[in-house]
């Protein structure tokens, strides 16, 4: 099947889906994101149910090149893959975050943001942009 024809069958395919699935692939806007953002705060930043919000896959580098471990060095990341939808009803990225001699840290970013985020990951700092 050519690249074309497979976009058209997939936007065909989402567009069937039944309205209680097709609504996790428009992400939340407005009231209902800002509400989801105001319930996430309780959780942990970069957490499955508080995912760090970004614009798109430079945003989710930028961030993640921002970040410091406790010696002052910027951490390795590697991204994992995609996983599941989050509390933005958007999917959200995985990646795998280390500082030198310590175990990796799982971190979520969900990507579909205008948004760059100040605020650093626990147990981190960050550098301004």
């Amino acid at each position: 099947m050519k690249p074309t024809l497979i976009a058209v069958a997939a936007a065909t395919a989402l567009l069937a889906a039944p309205p209680a699935l097709a609504q996790y692939f428009d992400g939340l806007k407005g009231k209902k994101l800002r509400t989801a953002i105001a319930a996430a705060q309780a959780h942990p930043l970069g957490s499955e149910k508080n995912p760090v919000r970004a614009k798109g896959p430079e945003g989710e580098r930028a961030y993640l090149a921002r970040l410091r471990c406790a010696d002052g060095s910027a951490p390795a990341f590697e991204r994992q893959g995609s996983t599941g939808i989050g509390p933005y009803h958007n999917i959200l990225d995985l990646y795998a975050v280390q500082c030198a001699g310590a175990a990796p840290l799982s971190v979520y970013i969900d990507m579909y943001h205008k948004h760059e985020e100040p605020a650093p990951l626990p147990g981190f700092t960050i550098v301004a942009p």
